[in-house]
């Protein structure tokens, strides 16, 4: 029998073959498809690419002549789908259960990514938020107001929310392909004013696209609030408990009337952004442990324990869900909602109808005017500082690119017009062609406007010439 000090060594080779873990193997699938597959999902743009994929095959599904197709994506998307526990029911059709549903999670981490913000972000510091808190706000109120102006009083007039929005997704996505064409400062800026647009679009979701409000529900909803803030302030972290909560908070919420997907801020808002420990708790603890250089199943989930409370909880929460908020709740949002029929002059009908017309001007007028216009007068006024090595070229292709409204555009016209289906397909086909010129244009203007990274090759001649010869 082989003992430790007798097991014959493995020559390097063999030990990659065998591990240590299967996804470090040069076995073939491990080689060619799951780390390829891992390394892709690293990209900054990766969750742009799988969402416009899910919305390149949601309009396939509708628009390829074949019989049925169309039926069929409108028959799936609104199966019905219960749930039956003793006296508690719930139906909902699966578009709804995906939008009510599965979007909470992606509200939950943006509530995250704000709460962090806050804390310890560039929304804590006035002078570095100053700038795109201001433009975010031109940002929102210009297209609004563009909208408005256009649809005037008729039928679409309730779609004014639509051109709000910013896809932080797409909008940081286009930009991350541009590499380090884009100062840093410059994405920090797109971040920020993206992050304070995704705040005013929840107000604007809470306050104008709410129905038949139910005052005992949503005193129920925060009630539950008010425990979930209670146990958290206290340091009680069982997340079994805080999990029916935000559920509990989640259902309150849908039978109140307001959005059932504004639990997931909530819940996010509430989520601590600061850790329970200081770093060197968990590492004081290790090094004691480890003097005997062993460690027993009680030392190591002690010292697990340790290590996660040295990071905030907010912050281990966004790292957890961001894939999946990003690569599997708004790809399938994407695919039940972006199924728009574009055939039989269907495209030529949108495209001159009243809500697409105002969603495209909105986006694409209103937002980069709005964001170029807020900007120069809070820099003009002192309020806020120009982003360091930016020019005003860089802001106007940030503010084409925040431009891209899709997700939460198209959520918000799922909320707008709940008893006009054509005014819904409409505004969708606007968002969709809107964000696309957009993010065209953006590209071309910071292309344009920001100058190519120095390779290194060319940086070392430029440092050679700069070095005096003697002579």
């Amino acid at each position: 029998m082989l003992t430790p000090t007798s097991r014959p060594e493995r020559a390097p080779d063999e030990l990659w073959k065998q591990g240590p873990v299967w996804t470090a193997s040069n076995r073939p699938i491990a080689k060619y498809v799951a780390r390829p597959l891992r390394e892709f999902l690293r990209v900054e743009a990766a969750g742009s690419l799988l969402l416009l994929a899910a919305t390149v095959a949601a309009l396939l599904w509708v628009n390829l002549p074949f019989d049925g197709w169309a039926e069929a994506y409108d028959h799936f998307w609104h199966t019905e789908l219960a749930i039956h526990i003793g006296d508690f029911h719930i139906e909902e059709s699966l578009q709804h259960w995906v939008n009510d549903g599965l979007m909470a999670i992606f509200f939950f981490v943006v509530g995250l990514e704000i709460k962090y913000e806050i804390v310890h972000g560039d929304l804590r510091d006035p002078r570095t938020a100053a700038l795109p808190i201001v433009a975010a706000l031109g940002g929102m109120l210009v297209p609004a107001g563009i909208y408005a102006l256009i649809a005037g009083g008729g039928d679409a007039s309730a779609g004014w929310g639509i051109p709000m929005a910013t896809d932080i997704a797409f909008a940081v996505g286009v930009v991350g392909v541009l590499g380090r064409r884009i100062p840093s400062s410059a994405r920090l800026f797109l971040l920020t004013l993206a992050i304070v647009d995704d705040i005013g679009a929840i107000i604007v979701i809470a306050v104008f696209y709410t129905s038949d409000l139910s005052l005992m529900w949503l005193g129920i909803a925060l009630l539950l609030l008010a425990v979930m803030a209670f146990l958290r302030a206290i340091k009680f972290w069982a997340g079994s408990v805080h999990l029916v909560l935000a559920l509990g908070i989640w259902f309150a919420l849908l039978e109140s009337g307001v959005h059932a997907t504004l639990a997931g801020v909530a819940v996010g808002l509430l989520t601590p952004a600061t850790a329970l420990l200081e770093p060197r708790v968990a590492k004081e603890y290790a090094v004691s442990a480890l003097k005997d250089r062993t460690l027993d199943a009680e030392e190591v989930h002690r010292l697990r324990f340790l290590l996660e409370e040295s990071v905030a909880l907010a912050e281990r929460q966004q790292s957890r869900l961001h894939p999946v908020s990003s690569y599997v709740v708004l790809p399938i949002f994407a695919l039940a909602n972006a199924g728009v029929v574009l055939t039989g002059g269907a495209l030529g009908d949108a495209i001159t109808s009243t809500a697409a017309l105002a969603i495209g001007a909105g986006l694409v007028i209103g937002k980069p005017l709005g964001i170029l216009v807020a900007s120069f007068l809070a820099i003009r006024f002192g309020l806020g500082r120009m982003p360091q090595g930016s020019n005003w070229g860089q802001l106007l292709g940030i503010g084409m690119v925040a431009g891209i409204g899709f997700t939460v555009s198209l959520f918000i016209a799922g909320l707008s017009f709940p008893d006009s289906p054509a005014i819904t397909d409409e505004a969708k086909v606007g968002i969709l062609i809107a964000s696309l010129v957009a993010a065209v244009l953006g590209v071309v203007i910071l292309m344009l406007t920001s100058r190519a990274p120095e390779t290194e090759e060319s940086s070392t001649e430029h440092a050679e010439a700069d070095v005096p010869v003697s002579g």
